[in-house]
């Protein structure tokens, strides 16, 4: 009891101390502190990593990383809702360009099949991980992004194949590509045919 008051106690004269900063110094602070503790979250798992490790890792008082986030599962949550930001962008583009609803809807799957490749980390973050601490914090994110890509998918197929096992069964071989090879090394250039013959497939399964 005496060692959770010290720790607290220390943690509060470390805040404290802390200056009040600009606002591009907290969003330059605040990346970094995503990114780092994204990498670690993935490479040790949500219970293994500490606020005091991603602090060391940024050579910063752990005070400074608590000034940002309230606890470790905040932090864990405000780097997965901006991932899931980065990918509903992706896929909001998409959605506001020119080409026909077929072209559009291979776009669609190509891009989100690219983006689980080139940010494997934040993938794994946003699907993978799994802790019963953040079973409430991780079912937000990932229904909302489902559900604007089953819009997305729905408004670009018509009323007649949009429904609501065709689009699940789409979404669930979108992902088991992602997790298939997001760990090979391999990037999107070299997969690039390969993507795209899958994104194909998944057109031709809807049978628009």
């Amino acid at each position: 009891m005496f060692y959770i008051l010290f720790e607290q106690w220390l943690i509060n004269e470390e805040e404290s101390a802390i200056t009040p900063r600009k606002p591009i110094e907290q969003q330059v602070e605040q990346e970094a502190i995503l990114n780092v503790a994204r990498d670690l979250f993935v490479k040790k798992g949500f219970r293994d990593v500490s606020m005091r490790q991603i602090a060391a890792e940024l050579e910063m008082s752990h005070g400074m990383i608590y000034y940002h986030f309230n606890n470790k599962a905040g932090l864990f949550y405000a780097v997965v809702a901006k991932d899931f930001a980065l990918l509903d962008e992706i896929l909001e583009e998409i959605m506001r360009g020119e080409a026909d609803p077929v072209q559009k809807l291979k776009h669609l799957f190509v891009a989100y099949m690219k983006f689980g490749i080139d940010y494997s980390s934040h993938y794994e973050m946003m699907f993978l991980i799994k802790d019963e601490q953040l079973n409430t914090l991780m079912n937000e994110e990932p229904n909302r992004s489902y559900e604007r890509f089953a819009k997305a998918v729905a408004a670009l197929v018509g009323p007649k194949c949009a429904t609501t096992q065709s689009i699940w069964s789409a979404f669930l071989s979108l992902h088991g590509f992602v997790v298939h090879y997001y760990k090979t090394g391999q990037t999107f250039n070299e997969m690039k045919s390969l993507v795209e013959g899958h994104a194909e497939f998944i057109i031709k399964s809807l049978d628009i």
